[in-house]
């Protein structure tokens, strides 16, 4: 059921014309997502896709759809005479995806994967909390500065 509905929010973020519905589509990709990292035994995982993706980042979404009031526009299909190319796109890496999946020693890659994660938290949150850091902010700024560009002149009162 949680496949279904990561693979169903998914498709529906992409062919939904309404841009709200799509945002919407998108929680419930993220929550179906939590879902399987809690089935998988990830439950800090679980915590973190709900608290970062489901709660702030679809908010993120959710605000600055509002702010830009794109909420109640219907999106145009500008590369509708590129479905062809793009399904072929698809296949090939869906293909792949297989492809590697299958040849993969799932057992070395689990051992090695843990072993990469502890590292790469280490050197995070010690060698590199700095650009860790300059990295959110650099976030915050362009967050910041999509709104400035999104408001409107006659909202602004100094351009009055």
């Amino acid at each position: 059921m949680l496949a279904l509905g990561v693979i169903g929010g998914g498709l529906a973020v992409v062919i939904l014309r309404n841009v709200i519905h799509s945002a919407v589509a998108m929680m419930v990709c993220f929550g179906s997502l939590a879902g399987m990292y809690a089935l998988l035994g990830a439950p800090i995982v679980a915590a973190a896709q709900v608290l970062i993706y489901l709660g702030a980042i679809s908010v993120l979404i959710l605000f600055a759809i509002m702010l830009t009031q794109a909420g109640d526009v219907n999106l145009s299909t500008p590369f509708h005479r590129q479905l062809p190319l793009a399904g072929l796109v698809a296949v090939v890496t869906t293909g792949l995806i297989i492809w590697a999946a299958v040849e993969t020693d799932w057992g070395l890659a689990a051992t090695t994967a843990a072993a990469a994660v502890g590292a790469i938290a280490t050197a995070v949150f010690t060698t590199y909390a700095l650009p860790f850091e300059i990295l959110a902010m650099l976030l915050l700024v362009a967050i910041i500065g999509a709104i400035y560009l999104a408001r409107r002149p006659e909202d602004d009162e100094r351009a009055r």
